[in-house]
């Protein structure tokens, strides 16, 4: 499958991400967005990553080239979790305190 179809879906996935974070008002949504943007980054890297690799195998059969970006996208994705995990605690207290998780909402809560 050529590249440029992984890059269109990336960009496509990446501008949902952007109009999500935005245009929502709601924390949970702009956190599924803010997820959806590491993941379409997360198939960029993996696309490049097979490219260069299928390039270099071509050449030398026992190559590591291009497994590098693989590995980076494996710690995007365990930052992302613990990131997802701070990021609802923090959501689940709001909800707790102010009964709401519009993010308007904590303006107010500066006075």
């Amino acid at each position: 499958m050529p590249i440029n179809y992984y890059i269109f879906l990336s960009v496509a996935l990446f501008s949902i991400g952007i109009i999500g974070v935005l245009t929502r008002r709601n924390a949970i949504i702009i956190f599924m967005c803010i997820e959806l943007m590491l993941n379409a980054v997360n198939l960029l890297l993996v696309a490049f990553s097979k490219m260069h690799h299928l390039k270099a195998f071509a050449t030398d059969v026992a190559t590591k080239v291009g497994t590098e970006a693989q590995l980076f996208v494996f710690f995007i994705m365990v930052v992302a979790a613990a990131e997802v995990t701070v990021g609802l605690a923090i959501i689940v207290m709001m909800y707790r305190n102010i009964h709401s998780v519009d993010i308007n909402f904590l303006n107010r809560l500066k006075h």
